[in-house]
């Protein structure tokens, strides 16, 4: 199990009834990063990875 496994396991107990849209969550990486912009370059990695995550079906 790496470190981050149990923030993402957190984030389902706490709120995995929850539905909630890509524009809330990208509001709430964007203030994520405007509270730790040391974060900036890899919440930018997992934005786009995010995005393109289904590039590789259309190859």
């Amino acid at each position: 199990m790496y470190f981050t496994d149990r923030g993402i396991e957190e984030l389902v107990e706490r709120r995995g009834e929850e539905s909630v849209t890509l524009e809330w969550v990208a509001s709430q990486l964007q203030v994520f990063v405007d509270q730790n912009p040391e974060f900036e370059t890899p919440i930018e990695r997992f934005a786009t990875w995010l995005a393109r995550d289904d590039d590789e079906d259309e190859s």
